[in-house]
């Protein structure tokens, strides 16, 4: 949601020179990410995220003479006197998801909990509501009964710089930073349970249990080492952590260097309103792997080896696939180039402009 809110801002900024923006922000390390521009003025505002978003966020909306609140990470103020426009990104906090249930750090839990208790009273009172799928449109629009034409569905983008790489030195200095074998397997997990990171454990340890060609190991980025243990530990398979490597923190610009030396990219999550990755990973010529749930078919078009996130007998199988059929790899490639091309911030940009001009 970050990554979406910074582009659709940059965007903005290049675009829309006939209007005037304020962008409200909370003072933090990663403050220096915007810049001031002739179209864009950065107001700070402090205090913890409710407080933030409920008090301060509304008031200084109004003080600043804004004629439009358009407020982009799922939550907004429940009482404002400037008309509220919100992106629900999606609803998953809303559906049958526990709060209890493990795999969710405290900070997710307070963060559902939160969303819980606010989305509702917003998207009752928002005059637009932006989402990112057709998939999530139509979860959002049976969920709360909206049938009044307030709620559309706008893509995400891309950045432009998740494009191959085949400069042999660079390639050489990112295998050389992360430790990067010849060939592995990529995968984007997390502690959400959404992700399927025993699904993608579970296949992998499928994959060495069969012959010496399909042992590829896993590349995985900033998780933690001990609550990775604990989840092999209870699949039976502890000594696969020697076959996973952990990255550590990746900056996004560096991503497209892991992307194009993978062999396969998998994304089997259960759930995702639009799954940014998998456009990075078609961008850059990554064989891309992905769940047939949600929003995925429809992002990702023939441009993905889809697979059922609950089998990972399925997971594994693809993986093969892609590692014994070159001439499938090459056209899923191709596929995958094609399709990502549907896809820019600057388009999902002058969306969102049409959309405020149509509002004020």
């Amino acid at each position: 949601m970050d990554f979406v809110a910074l582009e659709l801002i940059r965007n903005i900024a290049r675009i829309d020179h006939e209007n005037e923006y304020v962008v409200f922000v909370k003072p933090g390390d990663d403050e220096g990410c915007l810049e001031k521009s002739d179209n864009i003025k950065i107001v700070y505002l402090g205090g913890s995220y409710p407080d933030f978003e409920q008090l301060r966020l509304p008031r200084a909306a109004e003080k600043e003479g804004v004629q439009l609140l358009h407020c982009t990470s799922n939550t907004a103020p429940v009482f404002s006197k400037v008309p509220v426009m919100i992106t629900l990104h999606d609803i998953i906090y809303m559906e049958s998801i526990s709060l209890f249930k493990s795999g969710f750090t405290t900070y997710q839990k307070f963060g559902n909990m939160y969303r819980r208790l606010i989305v509702p009273r917003v998207v009752k009172n928002s005059r637009k509501i932006i989402t990112v799928s057709e998939y999530e449109r139509e979860r959002i629009a049976n969920f709360f009964n909206i049938h009044d034409g307030r709620l559309t569905a706008v893509y995400n983008g891309v950045g432009s710089y998740f494009k191959p790489i085949d400069d042999p030195q660079q390639l050489a200095e990112i295998r050389k930073k992360y430790h990067l074998p010849e060939k592995f397997i990529f995968f984007l997990g997390n502690t959400d349970p959404k992700k399927n990171t025993m699904g993608a454990l579970k296949a992998l340890a499928l994959l060495h249990k069969d012959e010496t060609r399909y042992h590829l190991p896993l590349v995985m980025l900033d998780y933690d080492r001990n609550v990775l243990m604990a989840s092999l530990q209870e699949i039976g398979a502890p000594e696969l952590m020697d076959k996973i490597i952990l990255t550590g923190y990746v900056p996004n610009i560096e991503l497209p260097g892991i992307y194009s030396t993978c062999s396969v990219f998998l994304y089997p999550s259960h759930r995702e309103s639009f799954g940014i990755p998998m456009i990075e990973a078609m961008s850059t010529g990554a064989p891309l792997i992905a769940s047939n749930t949600s929003c995925m078919p429809e992002i990702a078009g023939n441009a993905a080896l889809f697979i059922n996130p609950e089998k990972p007998e399925e997971i594994a199988l693809a993986v093969k696939k892609y590692l014994d059929d070159d001439a499938f790899r090459k056209n899923q490639i191709a596929f995958g180039f094609e399709r990502s091309r549907a896809f820019s911030w600057e388009k999902m940009a002058q969306q969102v402009i049409d959309i405020y001009k149509s509002l004020v």
